[in-house]
């Protein structure tokens, strides 16, 4: 059992981290928007997946899902953390991967111990490389962290299947 952090409590986010609950690991959804937050303790979601609400319900009432706002206290024993923050087009069409770069400075100034960081946002080719730079400009020396890239291949309506049995690795 890991303990895992996942940034981001979008479609994404939120159906990655309640999977990763049901296969036993422990697991906190964190997100900036309080209210997405409250609203997702009370079990509450922001969208329509079919088997969600039982899956987050389930492993929220066995105690292993948990939504929180502070990312810096969920990064405390995170083994692992997902970064799965929104990344919507520019002007000119590119992603805006701001967001990545910006949770990537908190996981940086906050490393303690290793930490695998999974970009799973959806990102240019070349992002997670990119990333692993950034953090390690910005982190203690010494830091230890590896930096992987885990694609989205979710279909809305068969989410969870598509999670739980990928045809894609």
């Amino acid at each position: 059992m890991y303990s895992i952090t996942v940034v981001g409590t979008g479609y994404v986010g939120l159906v990655t981290g309640a999977c990763l609950a049901d296969f036993g690991n422990r697991v906190t959804c964190v997100d900036s928007d309080a209210g997405k937050i409250e609203r997702l303790r009370a079990l509450e979601l922001p969208f329509f997946e079919p088997g969600l609400p039982d899956l987050v319900a389930r492993n929220v009432q066995e105690g292993r899902l948990s939504f929180a706002g502070d990312l810096v206290e969920s990064l405390r024993g995170s083994q692992v953390v997902f970064i799965t923050v929104g990344t919507p087009p520019l002007a000119d069409g590119s992603a805006d991967t701001r967001a990545i770069y910006e949770v990537g400075d908190v996981v940086a100034r906050h490393l303690d111990g290793y930490q695998l960081i999974v970009q799973k946002s959806t990102a240019p080719v070349g992002t997670a490389r990119h990333l692993r730079e950034h953090i390690a400009k910005r982190a203690k020396r010494g830091a230890r962290f590896d930096v992987a890239s885990n694609p989205e291949f979710l279909r809305q309506g068969a989410a969870i299947e598509t999670f739980m049995r990928t045809d894609r690795v």
